[in-house]
Parts: structure tokens; sequence; C-alpha cells
């Protein structure tokens, strides 16, 4: 299988990670128009499952280092694979909860807020179960305060948007949402790291799994989940009528096929963040992916224009913002090293 031999190309593989994590909203966006987020979600998970799918008997079979995808599943454990899958399940909630909070308060609020809380929480649980040795733990967690920084000047500006632009009500729950769905997140990397051989890609111990075959468990342990999850969300939902099965086969091929990009683009950057862990660490690499919040606030504010007639000051919040999202990176990376 393909492995990554140095830090340098982990971290290129991280901010690939962070472009993906915070690009695939983009896809529910064009989706909204005419399609709830309840049913894009199964286009997502299914796009999941089918790109994991492709890089595992590609990139995950290949070379002589490491066990191929099916040889590597053929001698997993079930305590491995079971990790996995409740990282998944773990996942798939916070991830819904996401979704809601993105269609109810918009990317530029959504995302920052509850990628931002997952990113401070999630970076904790990481050093706590999956240390590594030699890293600077506390120029890491510079660089995450520095996040959390950026997370209070979006969450400032969010409230400075007028009142013309977002109804206030809908707008406080979507970031209640948003911040359930960041405490909920912070978790399932750590938990998924517990089924993984993050010490040795190129020969792991008997029964762990590569990232390759973990990122396959993973996506069918969404598809799974979201029988029960996604149904529950689509009987009761958080806005709006309930919406049935029969709606989502109701919907015409452009719009399944946005979905499933969405779902793609999102396993993409996941699945480099697993392949990185090896060199970057764990910590380092949730981290570096979870900087997704600047780039979804860049689509939500040039792109979607979403704060759009806000009130003075609003657009000096998020510039700074931005600043502090960057200088966060920087120090994460040379903590790495």
């Amino acid at each position: 299988m393909f492995i990554v031999g140095s830090y340098t190309l982990a971290v290129i593989f991280c901010f690939i990670t962070m472009l993906c994590w915070g690009s695939w909203g983009n896809t529910q966006k064009l989706a909204a128009k005419s399609w709830r987020y309840e049913l894009f979600y199964w286009d997502y998970v299914i796009g999941m499952v089918l790109f994991s799918l492709l890089l595992a008997f590609t990139a995950g079979s290949i070379g002589a280092e490491g066990r191929p995808f099916l040889q590597d599943l053929g001698q997993a454990s079930w305590s491995s694979i079971g990790w996995v899958l409740l990282g998944a399940l773990v996942f798939n909630v916070s991830n819904i909860l996401l979704s809601a909070s993105t269609s109810i308060a918009g990317l530029a609020v959504a995302f920052p807020l509850g990628v931002g809380i997952a990113l401070v929480m999630g970076v904790l649980n990481n050093l706590l179960l999956h240390p590594v040795a030699g890293q600077n733990t506390t120029l890491l967690w510079i660089g995450v305060a520095l996040v959390v920084l950026a997370v209070v000047c979006n969450g400032i500006a969010s409230g400075k948007v007028s009142n013309e632009q977002r109804d206030p009500k809908q707008n406080r729950k979507g970031i209640i949402l948003a911040v359930l769905a960041g405490l909920i997140m912070s978790f399932f990397s750590a938990l998924v790291y517990n089924g993984v051989d993050l010490d040795n890609f190129a020969a792991p111990a008997a029964g762990k799994l590569t990232p390759y075959t973990a990122m396959v468990i993973f996506a069918i342990g969404v598809f799974l989940s979201n029988f029960i999850v996604n149904t529950i969300v689509m009987k009761k939902p958080f806005v709006g009528e309930p919406v049935t099965y029969k709606q989502y086969f109701s919907g015409n091929f452009k719009t399944h096929l946005v979905g499933i990009l969405g779902g793609a683009i999102w396993a993409l950057g996941t699945s480099l963040n697993y392949i990185s862990a090896g060199k970057a660490g764990a910590a380092v690499s949730y981290a570096l992916g979870q900087g997704a919040p600047m780039i979804a606030a860049i689509w939500g504010v040039f792109i979607w224009k979403e704060f759009k007639g806000a009130k003075k000051g609003v657009y000096g919040l998020l510039a700074l913002m931005f600043a502090l999202f960057i200088a966060g990176l920087a120090c994460i990376v040379v903590a790495g090293m």
C-alpha cells in the first residue's frame, strides 16, 4: 500500500484534508435549493463508502509495504473493527448535527464554531490516547488557542449579522446544534485510531488495521448507523416538515450526484488524514485537518455572501479570524517537527 514517508508530505496531505473538510459543505449548499439536508445526507454517506472502497483497492493495495486491503481486512480483530465502528457512530451523530446547523445558521457560522470546538477537544483526546514522543505540546496548544480565538471572532461576527439577513431565533438554534456537534465530533478520531497501528503502517501489528481498511470500515459504519440516526432526524427534523424515503427516491440524478460528490470529497480528506497520522502523529494530523473552518468561512463569506448586509465591524472581525487561524495552523505545523 502507499505509505507517507516524510513529515513534509504528511503536512501537505493534512492541508488537503483541511481543504476537503472545509469544502464538502458547498455540495450541501448547492443541493439545498430543492433538497433537504436529511435527504442530501444519504447521498453524502453513499459517496463516502464508494470513494473509500476505490481508494482501498488502489492506493491501499499497491506497493511492497504494508498489508493489501483484503489481506488486512481478513486478519482484523473484532476489537479493532469495533473501535472504528464506534468512531463512525459518534461521527455520524455529530455530522448530522453539523449539517443541520449549516442549513439553519449558514456555512460561515456552523463550520467555524462546530469544527473549532471539535479541534480543541479532539486534540486533547488524541494527545491523551495517542501521544507522540518529541512533539512540542506547548506550541501545539498555542496554535490551538489561536484557533479558539478565531472561533470567538467568528461567533461575535455572527451575532452582528443583521436581523434581515438571518432570523435570530433560528440562528441561535443553529449555534446550539453547532456546539453539540463539535463536542461529540471531538471523540471520533481518537476512537478510530484505537483500531489502527499508528506506530508502523509498513508492518502493522496482528489484528490492527491499516488506515485504508479503517476508512472502509468507518464509511460502512456511518452508512449502517444512518438507517437509525438519519431516519430519526427525517421523522423528527430540527426545522421544517418531516421528509420521507419516497421523497429521496424521487430526487433527480444530478441532485443525487451532488451529494455523492460531497461524500467523496470528505472521504478523500479523511483518508489522507489517516494516512498522514503515522508520520505527523494523531494530534497534529487531526489539528491541521480541523483547520477546515477557515476554508468553510472563506466559502461562506466570499462565495455564498452569508454576511452580506452585516453591521459595521463584521468584516474586520472576519479578517482577524482568518489571521488567527493562519497563525494557529503555523504553530501546529512547527509543533510536529
